[in-house]
């Protein structure tokens, strides 16, 4: 009987493999749903209480992705950004520029 421990298919390592994150920012619906569910909230305290559990989930989701502290903490900031932007769309969507005098 043959010793097949020296076939190169034995001896073969894969590559690293690089993760590529889909930024947060892209995530429209993530964000706009967020966005909603943080206008929604009856205190400060309620939203506070929210943003850490969707920060907590978002920061599982990309370890368990495999993606380094530092681009989580760009991804973070990028996604609550976008979050806060959306709010401010949110609050003044349907109002008139000019005021209702205009």
């Amino acid at each position: 009987m043959r010793d097949n421990a020296d076939l190169p298919l034995f001896r073969w390592k894969p590559d690293s493999a690089k993760v590529i994150v889909f930024p947060m920012v892209k995530r429209v619906g993530r964000v706009r749903e967020v966005a909603a569910k943080m206008l929604d909230k009856p205190t400060d305290r309620a939203a506070a209480f929210y943003r850490d559990q969707v920060t907590d989930a978002l920061l599982r989701a990309l370890s368990k992705a495999g993606v380094s502290g530092a681009i989580q903490d760009q991804e973070l900031g990028a996604f609550w950004s976008a979050v806060d932007a959306e709010m401010i769309r949110q609050t003044y969507q349907g109002q008139r520029p000019g005021g209702s005098a205009a």
